[in-house]
């Protein structure tokens, strides 16, 4: 049986990587929690994960991105990453490949590993 996503590890990225085939990417997604493929520019080759993770207050939010920090800094990959009150979006992309690869995917099943359930803000 194959490893899941959070118990793999990222690998170097040289310059020409190439992206993840798009039934690829859709076999992934599958695979993480509330992650979104998202375009890069304007034509549709170059893509990104994103995942708005919504808090109650602004703490919360920091709390997470320090968690991140660690494991993207432990896996040699860095996300964007937005920190607004109420709310963090985190975006993934290998910019070595232009778009999407296997790292971006053990990234974010390891930050959904951190994140943990998230309680929703009251309305």
């Amino acid at each position: 049986m194959a490893a899941s996503l959070a118990d793999r590890h990222c690998v170097d990225c040289k310059p020409g990587t190439p992206q993840l085939p798009l039934d690829e990417v859709e076999r992934l997604l599958q695979q993480v929690d509330g992650w979104a493929v998202e375009a890069v520019e304007l034509d549709d080759r170059h893509q990104q994960l994103e995942k708005i993770f919504k808090f109650k207050g602004f703490m919360p939010a920091v709390d997470l991105v320090n968690r991140i920090a660690a494991i993207a800094e432990a896996e040699g990959h860095h996300p964007d990453l937005q920190v607004s009150y109420g709310s963090l979006t985190v975006q993934l992309w290998t910019h070595t490949a232009g778009g999407l690869t296997d790292n971006d995917f053990i990234l974010a099943a390891k930050i959904d590993q951190v994140a943990g359930p998230l309680p929703l803000p009251s309305p």
